[in-house]
């Protein structure tokens, strides 16, 4: 499977509950965190959702 890597660029203050929970949901915490996931349909809805508050590259 392919996976992506997927930076953390802007804040969560004043965004939507549900946003909060989807950046929480793929295990970033604070801005410039670093995670490492494999691309199912399921990830990339969530990166969809919160396209404006995350960068995406490939791994």
């Amino acid at each position: 499977m392919a996976k992506v890597k997927i930076t953390q660029v802007k804040s969560l203050i004043d965004r939507p509950k549900r946003q909060k929970e989807t950046v929480k949901a793929l295990g970033l915490k604070k801005i410039n965190d670093v995670v490492v996931k494999e691309v199912t349909p399921q990830i990339e809805g969530m990166i969809n959702k919160v396209a404006h508050l995350v960068k995406v590259e490939e791994a």
